[in-house]
């Protein structure tokens, strides 16, 4: 293969500007053949060589000739060096390329992410259904919050203030109760909740700490929470404990007294929390000395208790009154019906349920007996049988009725056992006097109707005795539930008579639900279907007919 010369100057450029006379020179001289132009090449070249030291040049224009050329290299240098830069870095593919790159980068990580948190979330799920597990929480809902695993949290993920959690660290609490560690969560997120636990379980905190946080400071804007409960003592405990809670902060917590109710206009009248019976509340709604259509809490104490027929009607009409569309709602009961349950899905929202242990139960800390007693004599003789035997005050004493309860008062009074007696007839003061009494130690029997068996605080009682059959299980479990309070041991004892058997059934099952012990002979009885077990007794007298 025949090659042309042109190929030994590859890559070699000439200036054609500063050699044109020398291009002019060989014009129209084409060499035949590659030896040829060697030839002349190499000719050419020692002429100029030899011209060139020939040529005298003084030394300053040398050194002038020699920094031109030595410059012109440097720009030259620096020309290629930005050429080959830009033409490397300019590439209108590559930068499409870097860009889908990029891109595609972010959206793995972004993916990435979204699938670690989505792992992060179902580990955290199956964390919470493991520790609700472990104490005996059962909820149900959507996007329920997980449990509180110490007081200490609710500093990091609320932002409690400090004074509360000093407060519950000087009333003795270090660890949440079950019902604690997932109401108060619910509330805090800004969730309706009703919620079903054993009597004892601290309830009464589990709402009223969530309502003091969210409130933060004390308010002009007239009543910011309402707590209804069904009794007047019951609403004097709760105002009690919830100034406890909230020992430290100027917030204006008031019970709803009857003089207040008839007296006072809460419109001049600076308050925040107000805890109250349905009738009052009413009163003073219909009276105008009352606005609560900025309440912001709304809370059913002994919900199943207020959702009866006598008080149905008054609950409706607080809740209408409560009128503030971001309303937070939320029940609390020991016993949890389904009835009671349904009404409380039709003024709720999104609620969350818990339930803590078996629904309608009692504490499992509390000893049951059944004892026989035969007839209505055999019930005062086998109660003075007891006290005799052993009496280890304090004990609550209850009746079906307030006049059964003068009657067993008059019967009792003059024995060595300190009695007393609390019932409806009796004045708001004299009430307060016999349950003060109780708590100092003063009385170590107490006679009662189911007035107290309502959510009443009575520290350490050692026994409840039933002397009168209860009308329902949800009546025999509060009744039984004054005792046994706060993880302490408690007894209950309940007599009946041949009139009570058909309805034995049902407070057995109460009874071994919570771990306790029935004869066979009365779980094969038949359960009976019962709305109020209320039969006409015989007066409870010793003294002979004449």
């Amino acid at each position: 293969m025949e090659k042309d010369s042109s190929f030994l100057f590859g890559g070699i450029s000439f200036n054609r500007k500063k050699f044109a006379r020398d291009f002019d020179r060989f014009k129209g001289k084409t060499p035949v053949d590659s030896s040829e132009k060697l030839q002349f090449i190499e000719k050419e070249h020692r002429t100029i060589d030899s011209s060139l030291e020939n040529l005298e040049i003084p030394e300053n224009e040398k050194s002038e000739m020699e920094d031109e050329r030595n410059t012109s290299v440097v720009k030259k240098r620096k020309r290629k060096e930005k050429k080959t830069d830009s033409v490397e870095g300019f590439s209108v593919f590559k930068s499409s390329k870097l860009k889908k790159e990029a891109a595609s980068e972010e959206n793995d990580q972004s993916v990435n992410e979204l699938l670690e948190g989505k792992k992060e979330y179902y580990r955290q799920l199956e964390r919470d259904a493991i520790f609700r597990k472990e104490h005996n929480i059962h909820v149900s809902g959507s996007n329920i919050p997980s449990p509180l695993h110490s007081f200490a949290e609710l500093r990091s993920r609320y932002k409690c203030r400090l004074y509360l959690l000093r407060n519950l660290a000087e009333l003795g609490f270090k660890e949440p109760t079950p019902i604690q560690r997932q109401a108060i969560p619910v509330l805090l997120s800004g969730r309706e909740c009703f919620a079903c636990a054993p009597t004892g379980s601290g309830k009464t905190f589990a709402f009223v700490f969530p309502i003091l946080v969210k409130l933060k400071h004390t308010s002009k804007d007239g009543v910011r929470a309402v707590i209804l409960s069904p009794t007047k003592e019951l609403s004097a405990q709760t105002t009690r404990e919830c100034r406890k809670l909230a020992k430290g902060k100027k917030f204006y917590i008031r019970s709803m007294t009857k003089q207040l109710a008839k007296s006072k206009d809460f419109s001049k009248l600076r308050c925040d929390v107000l805890i109250s019976t349905p009738l009052r509340l009413q009163f003073a709604i219909r009276k105008g000395k009352l606005d609560l259509s900025r309440v912001e809490f709304l809370v059913l104490d002994e919900s199943d208790k207020l959702f009866e027929a006598g008080m149905l009607e008054q609950v409706d009409f607080v809740v209408k009154a409560c009128s503030n569309p971001s309303i937070l709602r939320s029940l609390f009961s020991a016993t949890l019906p389904d009835i009671v349950e349904n009404r409380a899905r039709t003024i709720m929202h999104d609620a969350v349920r818990v339930i803590i242990g078996r629904k309608n139960s009692a504490s499992e800390t509390i000893k049951q007996k059944l004892i026989y007693v035969g007839s209505e004599e055999g019930k005062l003789l086998a109660l003075r049988q007891s006290f005799a035997e052993s009496l280890n005050p304090p004990v609550l004493l209850f009746v079906q009725n307030k006049e059964r309860a003068k009657e067993l008062y008059d019967e009792l009074k003059l024995e060595d056992i300190r009695p007393d007696v609390i019932h409806s007839d009796l004045s708001q003061i004299q009430r307060e006097n016999a349950v003060d009494n109780f708590r100092a130690g003063k009385t170590w029997v107490l006679i009662a109707t189911d007035v107290v068996a309502r959510g009443m605080d009575f520290k350490g009682v050692n026994c409840v005795i039933n002397y009168d059959f209860p009308d329902s299980a949800a009546a025999y479990i509060h009744r039984i539930g004054r005792s046994g309070r706060a993880g302490r041991s408690g007894e209950a004892i309940t007599l009946y008579t041949e009139a009570d058997i058909p309805f034995l059934r049902n407070i057995a099952n109460v009874i071994t639900s919570s771990g306790g012990e029935v004869p066979e002979w009365i779980m094969s009885l038949t359960k009976k279907k019962w709305r109020k077990h209320r039969p006409q007794r015989e007066t409870i007298s010793t003294q002979p007919d004449i």
